[in-house]
């Protein structure tokens, strides 16, 4: 009798062993397997949040089928303690495995709100944004003029009470140093003075992340290190024959290019009519210029040049003076730069507006006057001044 109870015991330990075993590796499955999300989803952890309370969210929102089985995946992985604050984009069909693993992996937030400090030519804003998770794309839900004296927006005091909200900062290609100054003094996340202006030129346009608390010099440096490295590789790569002596040099004839048009295309073409000016002798005659030395690089004109400022003598004045200016007139972007350095091989020596947002190339004074021609015709047709001068 006894040996018949041992042999029942042993066969039902062994079968309790084979459920548990079973029971194991389907737990397994549910936690490395495809999640049931549909689409992705936006998950804000609170600082301080306990796993307990966010599975649960996970649950109702429909990431996952079971948070007692998230949270003994975390657990088994020693991931428990680990979540971090923030906000986190989950994507379609997530595992438990993963969801654990965006939650505690730490770093930026991949998702949520943004405000982001604009510095455009003409004007800088402020805009608060929200990633949509089911496109990947943020939705704008206010913009204003930090300059202007008007009511902030709600959306921006609520965004800045927010825990996860991220910042940034956005120079567009062809601002001024100046106008960069200018405009961090008014970004309130940031800190500090700007002993002096940096060098014209010699900030890199694009988009930087920065924390509350982060120094507007410290800003900046990244900037300025930017553009000195996206310079040293472009005059490394350069063409042969170039009428530059240094980069420096190459950076003032990129900030010409930058400010003459906004089509990344034409830069090459733009960049080797400049060039052919330069190898003939000619003076380079471009209005950017002549702006610059009136304005000093502060702010923009608001107005057409007039006769007497395209002849008078100033360092800028490119239809007085022969040569390049004698610093840059704005910070060029890295495809200015590189037009600057490996222009396209062409005989334009001018150009104009071709009324498309583009310019109209020309060999000949013949050939120009043609499509200068062509383009008064496009201003009188849309009731615009022609010319774009003014008389005194």
């Amino acid at each position: 009798m006894w040996r018949s109870i041992a042999s029942n015991a042993l066969t039902l330990m062994i079968v309790v062993v084979f459920l548990l075993g079973g029971l194991v590796l389907w737990g397994q499955g549910q936690y490395t397997d495809r999640g049931p999300l549909l689409e992705a989803i936006c998950v804000r952890v609170q600082p301080g949040a306990r796993l307990s309370a966010v599975s649960e969210d996970l649950v109702e929102r429909g990431a996952v089928t079971s948070g007692k089985i998230l949270r003994i995946g975390a657990d088994y992985t020693k991931k428990t303690n680990q979540l971090k604050a923030g906000s986190f984009l989950v994507p379609p069909h997530a595992s438990m495995e993963q969801i654990v693993d965006i939650l505690t992996r730490g770093g930026a937030n991949t998702c949520g709100t943004e405000i982001v400090y604009r510095i455009g030519v003409n004007s800088s804003s402020v805009q608060v944004r929200e990633l949509d998770p089911g496109t990947n794309r943020y939705v704008q839900k206010a913009e204003f003029d930090p300059a202007a004296d008007a009511p902030v927006p709600a959306e921006f005091t609520e965004m800045r009470e927010r825990d996860d909200t991220r910042y940034r900062v956005a120079m567009a290609e062809g601002v001024t140093s100046w106008q960069v100054v200018d405009t961090l003094s008014r970004v309130d996340v940031l800190e500090g003075e700007v002993a002096t202006v940096p060098p014209e030129g010699m900030l890199a346009p694009d988009s930087y992340e920065v924390r509350v608390g982060d120094s507007r010099q410290a800003l900046l440096d990244r900037m300025q290190a930017a553009q000195e490295a996206t310079l040293a590789a472009a005059w490394q790569d350069r063409a042969e024959g170039l009428p530059y002596d240094t980069p420096e040099e190459a950076l003032v004839m990129a900030s010409i290019i930058e400010k003459e048009t906004g089509v990344a295309e034409e830069r090459p073409q733009v960049a080797s009519v400049f060039i052919n000016r330069l190898e003939q002798g000619m003076k380079l005659q471009t209005d950017p210029t002549v702006i610059y030395g009136i304005t000093n690089g502060q702010g923009v004109l608001g107005r057409g040049l007039r006769q007497s400022e395209l002849r008078r003598e100033t360092p800028y004045n490119t239809y007085v003076i022969d040569g390049l200016p004698p610093t840059p007139i704005a910070n060029p972007g890295r495809a200015s730069i590189e037009a600057a350095l490996r222009p396209a091989a062409t005989d334009f020596i001018f150009f104009v507006a071709d009324g498309t947002g583009g310019h109209a190339f020309a060999r000949t004074l013949a050939e120009h006057n043609e499509n200068v021609a062509k383009w008064r015709e496009i201003e009188r047709q849309r009731g615009e001044a022609a010319g774009g001068t003014q008389t005194d």
